[in-house]
């Protein structure tokens, strides 16, 4: 299929970038906190974090790792913790020693956690300490060697951190107990580190950067092997779109969306730190009541979310009192963007709010809308320069234009492949293509448009959910005999969790298999609906047919 969107981008969003420009991040990394040292790059619970200060404590984390715990090139460093200001400071640390990042899920419970980790080969975890009980109950059946705490308040002033730490462990009781005896503190690591010498490692483009971890179209949780040159090109591509109506250091994001995501990862903190502009680090945005009080604290000028969020804050009625004259960019991805939110966004802001595409696969960013699209469209947008796109029906054959396929994606960004799933990365990128397991149309001007999905993926608030996944959880009790679960529509998260279940034994009830799931399970893999039935339907050999429950749902 030729490039037929090309023509449909202004006139100054380019075709194809310069992957010359980056080497790796630790370029981006090092030519930002040069040019914008004294210039704010992350703001969080009123305390900010500039451009140096970055600099400085990324430095010496990465010195800590280096030379205390005799961490190497290549070595699998963990982070598990929402939006704060060590975020950043890790995150960099991490990379600028030449290691690789393993995003992991704050929420997650001990058996999600403990496959992460192991599957990785992660030797060190940051970790915030409301989440410490968790690691302790798998620590010792995990790779890892090294455990660094911090609590939620550790980056803020003297008298707000030693307040904030007290609130959240004794009032509001946030961190339950645990007990890691051989675990060091983030402030002790960064105290210890500044002193210590840093080591600037040879990186090429080609080095891992991130286990970014996903099911990807179908099955257990895989770590998609993210290279720096995978990273480097969806940035220049994310810039080359958004890119013309951002202000280099004048932007500043409202980052909601957890930055483990790769969403918000490559969105919000590449994107803008590239720019030298601002992060406003959302650390709770389920407390809507607090995240508005926040945003009207800060003149923002940018939002990145997922449907489900902007839909919270517009159903909140102190939002729209907000002040909305600085917002230049509103970017939808993770799910679907419905049109009545589109809609009502605009109404609500005076603003667009445009869509994109993308999966963790492809770090994420394939396809986006046009920066200066006039309403909500419907589409996912175009693809982004130097990514070559098509349609394929069950054989492989190119489909005619409009017709629907499964989207194949070609480009810079696509990862090297799953870690140490050498039969999974030939299933899922067959000829050098990426098979992204979704079925797509495309327009006369290369507008796209996700009609459906071929595999069985469940896609809640942006996470993907895998049914395998839950009906091994549910299997676990031994009153179930079979059970199937899929996804059905959610005005709420897009799409909720369905269950169906064929009891083993009679007693069994819908309230005890919620509380059985969300002993295993995290709070967005958890059923929302249960059906029990007297049998599951299932094709000649036994499988189970979940489109036919899905559909009759």
């Amino acid at each position: 299929m030729e490039k037929i969107w090309l023509d449909s981008y202004p006139e100054d969003v380019p075709h194809d970038i310069d992957l010359r420009r980056y080497e790796s991040l630790l370029e981006v990394f090092e030519e930002n906190v040069a040019k914008h040292a004294d210039s704010v790059a992350y703001i969080n619970m009123g305390q900010v974090l500039t451009y140096r200060s970055l600099e400085q404590q990324s430095r010496a984390f990465a010195a800590y790792l280096q030379n205390e715990l005799k961490l190497v090139k290549g070595d699998r460093v963990a982070l598990m913790m929402p939006n704060l200001l060590q975020y950043p400071i890790c995150l960099f640390g991490v990379l600028r020693a030449g290691m690789v990042v393993v995003n992991v899920n704050p929420l997650y419970t001990p058996r999600e956690l403990k496959h992460q980790l192991s599957d990785s080969g992660a030797k060190a975890i940051v970790i915030v300490s409301n989440f410490a009980h968790t690691l302790e109950e798998i620590v010792d059946d995990t790779p890892l060697e090294h455990v660094i705490l911090t609590r939620l308040g550790d980056q803020l002033s003297a008298t707000k951190r030693t307040l904030v730490n007290f609130v959240v462990k004794y009032v509001k009781k946030m961190v339950p107990k645990y007990h890691l005896p051989h675990a060091q503190t983030l402030r002790y690591v960064l105290a210890k580190g500044q002193h210590q010498q840093y080591v600037r490692p040879q990186v090429q483009a080609e080095d891992l950067a991130f286990l970014q971890y996903t099911g990807g179209t179908t099955g257990v949780a895989k770590g998609a092997m993210l290279s720096h040159k995978n990273m480097v090109a969806n940035l220049l591509q994310a810039l080359a779109i958004v890119g013309p109506c951002l202000r280099e250091r004048q932007e500043v994001v409202v980052t909601a969306l957890p930055l483990y995501h790769i969403f918000a990862l490559t969105a919000n903190c590449f994107v803008f730190f590239a720019l030298g502009c601002q992060n406003l680090l959302i650390t709770n945005p389920r407390d809507i009541p607090g995240f508005i009080k926040e945003l009207s604290k800060t003149p923002f000028t940018a939002i990145t979310a997922v449907n489900t969020l902007f839909n919270a804050l517009l159903n909140h009625e102190d939002f729209a009192k907000l002040d909305f004259s600085k917002l230049n960019l509103s970017l939808g991805g993770g799910m679907a963007v419905q049109q009545a939110v589109a809609e009502r966004w605009q109404d609500v802001t005076g603003h667009r709010l445009i869509e994109g595409y993308g999966l963790t696969e492809c770090a994420p960013l394939v396809t986006v809308c046009p920066y200066n699209l006039a309403a909500y469209n419907g589409s996912i947008g175009l693809p982004a320069p130097s990514t070559d796109v098509k349609m394929v029906d069950d054989e492989g054959n190119e489909v005619a234009l409009g017709e629907a396929g499964e989207l194949l994606v070609k480009g810079p960004q696509v990862m090297q492949g799953y870690w140490n799933r050498p039969e999974a990365t030939a299933e899922s990128m067959p000829n050098g293509w990426f098979a992204t397991g979704d079925i797509a149309t495309v327009d006369e001007q290369g507008f796209l448009r996700i009609v459906d999905r071929k595999k069985d993926m469940i896609l809640v608030s942006g996470f993907n959910v895998f049914p395998n996944e839950i009906e091994d959880v549910v299997a676990m009790n031994d009153k179930v005999l079979e059970v199937a679960a899929v996804g059905v529509p959610s005005e709420v998260s897009g799409e909720a969790v369905k269950i169906f279940v064929v009891k083993r034994d009679q007693s069994l009830g819908e309230r005890e298999l919620i509380e059985h799931c969300r002993h295993h399970l995290t709070a967005y893999k958890v059923p929302k609906l249960v059906e029990f039935k007297d049998e599951l339907p299932k094709t000649n050999v036994g499988k189970i047919l979940r489109r036919e429950l899905r559909d009759a749902s």
